[in-house]
């Protein structure tokens, strides 16, 4: 069962466990995901140049395919264009009301993700929270975007040249 896998993501020095969002959810996030999609894209246009859009499927062929670390700041930046209220809204639905992330803690157990246990976690470090989210994003649409880079990959290949 897609929706009980979970996948494993290490961001800064935690271990996050995350599983799929229900697919009504998903759709539902998915309109207030689009604001985020050109400020992303704009911000990885210089590490997009690196992907290599003709083999489709394969590693490294998808617009979530990128490093995680080359990343950072530009996801950081696409989740900044957004007001406040509305990038927390967008941080709360991807990371706390799904209660679909849970953390390793001290002991090697894991516990789902509150809004407490994550403001504890990324107190100080708000740019890993970004990470997270995207890393949810990434687990989430990832076919979505390598559809999409398949179709567009090329553009954005040229784009990023100019």
């Amino acid at each position: 069962m897609k929706q009980q896998d979970a996948r494993i993501v290490k961001v800064g020095e935690n271990t996050f466990y995350i599983r799929p969002l229900p697919a009504l959810r998903a759709a539902n996030l998915s309109g207030e995901l689009a604001a985020l999609a050109v400020p992303l894209l704009s911000g990885l246009a210089p590490i997009l140049a690196a992907v290599d859009w003709k083999e489709e499927g394969a590693a490294g062929s998808g617009l979530l395919d990128v490093d995680i670390t080359d990343a950072a700041p530009a996801i950081a930046g696409a989740f900044s264009t957004l007001s406040g209220d509305k990038l927390e809204a967008i941080l709360r639905h991807l990371l706390v009301t799904g209660g679909n992330i849970a953390i390793e803690t001290e002991d090697g157990s894991a516990k789902v993700l509150s809004e407490d246990l994550l403001n504890e976690t990324f107190c100080t470090d708000v740019q890993d929270m970004f990470v997270l989210a995207f890393e949810v994003i990434r687990t989430n649409y990832n076919g979505f975007f390598k559809k999409l880079g398949a179709r567009f990959g090329p553009l954005i290949e040229a784009m990023t040249k100019t």
